[in-house]
C-alpha cells in the first residue's frame, strides 16, 4: 500500500515477527499475515486463530500513541465486561525498541468483515444492532474515565473544517456546505454528564456477518464526552430507511444531539476528502457518500 501520511512508519511481517520473538515469544510460532483494511492509522496482522496484532503507522502528536494504547489497555477490559457485543479487547501491550518507535497491541481476533454502504434496505436489523451497542456503551457507568478527543463540542472543529472546505473548491458546493456547517455548529451543546463514546465509529471499525453486528474494533479514541460523535455511522453506513430505524432505536440521543451527529459526519467527511483523495480511494469514496447523505436531510 502506498503511504498515506508523512512520516508514516513502514511495517511488514518481518518487523512484526521480530517484535513477537523479542517480546512475546510464546506467540512467535503462530501463523502471521497482514489483514487488508481501509483504516489509515494502524497496520493489522492476524496472529494464529485467536489474535490480531495492531501497530500504529503514524503518530499525530508527540506521546499520543503511548497515551492511547495505555488508555485502551486500562479501560477496554472493563468496558468489555459491560457490553454484549464483543470488542477488540487487548491481551498484550508491546513496547517500542530500537527498530519500532511506539507501543503496540495484541488483541482478541473477531471474525467478520467491514460492511459496505447499504444499497437495498438490507441493514434494518444491523441498524438495530448498532443502536443497541451504542445504547449499552453510552449507558456504561465507569467513573473517572479519560476524555475522548472526539467527545468535544462541535464548534471546536470549526477551523479545521473550514480549512478543508477551502481545499475542496470545485469538488463540492462550497457555499451550500459552508452554510450547513455554520448552522450545525450553532446547535446547543451537550449539557449532561459526559458519556462513554467509541470516538471513531465508522464502518471500518465494525465487523458484520450476514448483515448483523458481530464485533466493534479499534478503540483508540475511546473516552467520555458528547455521544454525538458516535452517530457518524448513520450517514456513513445506512441509507435513509435504516437511518430512521437506527434513530428510533437510540436511547440517549435527543434531536439536538442527532443534529450534532450530522455535523460530526459532515466535518469528518470534509476533512477526510482532501487528505485521502489521492492516497486512499476507499476513504475518499466514503467521504463523498457521507457528504451526500448529510445533505439528504436530518434523517
Amino acid at each position: 500500500m502506498a503511504k498515506m501520511h508523512e512520516n508514516e512508519f513502514e511495517i511488514d511481517e518481518l518487523l512484526v515477527h521480530a517484535l513477537l520473538e523479542e517480546q512475546c515469544p510464546q506467540w512467535a510460532y503462530l501463523p502471521l499475515h497482514a489483514v487488508a483494511s481501509s483504516g489509515t492509522d494502524n497496520a493489522l496482522f492476524r496472529l494464529g486463530n485467536e489474535y490480531v496484532v495492531r501497530l500504529p503507522r503514524v503518530e499525530w502528536a508527540v506521546g499520543s500513541v503511548t497515551t492511547s494504547i495505555a488508555k485502551e489497555f486500562e479501560w477496554i477490559p472493563k468496558i468489555s465486561r459491560l457490553l454484549k457485543i464483543p470488542i477488540s479487547e487487548p491481551v498484550f501491550k508491546g513496547s517500542a525498541n530500537s527498530y519500532y518507535s511506539w507501543p503496540w497491541i495484541v488483541a482478541k481476533w473477531h471474525d467478520g468483515y467491514n460492511p459496505l454502504f447499504e444499497q437495498h434496505d438490507e441493514y434494518e436489523l444491523l441498524a438495530q444492532d448498532v443502536a443497541i451497542f451504542l445504547n449499552e456503551l453510552h449507558g456504561i457507568s465507569l467513573a473517572n474515565g479519560p476524555a475522548s478527543r472526539r467527545g468535544v463540542a462541535l464548534h471546536e472543529l470549526d477551523k479545521e473544517t473550514r480549512q478543508a472546505i477551502s481545499e475542496l473548491e470545485g469538488e463540492v458546493d462550497v457555499q451550500a456546505v459552508t452554510s450547513l456547517w455554520t448552522r450545525l455548529t450553532t446547535i446547543s451543546s451537550w449539557n449532561k454528564k459526559p458519556l462513554w463514546v467509541h470516538g471513531d465509529f465508522l464502518p471500518g471499525n465494525i465487523l458484520v456477518q450476514d448483515n448483523r453486528l458481530r464485533a466493534v474494533i479499534d478503540f483508540s479514541d475511546v473516552g467520555m464526552g458528547d455521544p454525538a460523535c458516535d452517530l457518524v455511522i448513520a450517514w456513513s453506513l445506512f441509507n435513509a430507511h435504516s437511518r430512521q430505524v437506527f434513530r428510533a432505536a437510540l436511547d440517549h440521543i435527543d434531536d439536538a444531539t442527532w443534529e450534532r451527529g450530522r455535523g460530526w459526519a459532515l466535518s469528518i467527511a470534509l476533512i477526510m476528502l482532501p487528505y485521502y483523495k489521492n492516497s486512499n480511494p476507499t476513504l475518499a469514496l466514503l467521504a463523498r457518500r457521507m457528504i451526500n447523505n448529510v445533505f439528504q436531510g436530518s434523517v
